[in-house]
């Protein structure tokens, strides 16, 4: 008896051990996928599909600006202003050729700056 009980021990330990080391990190799924953009006061001429116009975005003062040919689900641009934002990713899985295969949804507006 004392036996099964120790095979049993045994392999609820080997168990657990096992779901334990395929997990993945477990850390907040959510800050793995935001982001702070800053988003320039004008927007520009950009071609997409179509020529369209772009938001201006950089992820540091120090970097270049660049051109974002999507939306931001939940904001609303309004020229003049300088904005920094905090944006969740979400990769689209299969997305149609002429779209971007990340998905950005605005957390919080962290400033609007007149410029």
């Amino acid at each position: 008896m004392k036996n099964i009980i120790l095979i049993l021990k045994s392999t609820v330990f080997t168990f657990c051990l096992f779901v334990l080391t395929q997990c993945k990190s477990m850390g907040n799924p959510a800050e793995n996928n935001e982001k702070t953009f800053i988003i320039a006061a004008e927007t520009v001429d950009c071609t997409g599909v179509a020529p369209m116009k772009c938001l201006q975005v950089k992820e540091k003062e120090s970097d270049n600006w660049e051109n974002l040919y999507t939306n931001i689900e939940g904001f609303t641009y309004e020229p003049g202003f300088e904005y920094v934002l905090k944006v969740k990713t979400e990769k689209i899985e299969n997305p149609p050729m002429d779209v971007s295969s990340i998905k950005y949804i605005l957390v919080k507006q962290v400033s609007k700056t007149k410029k």
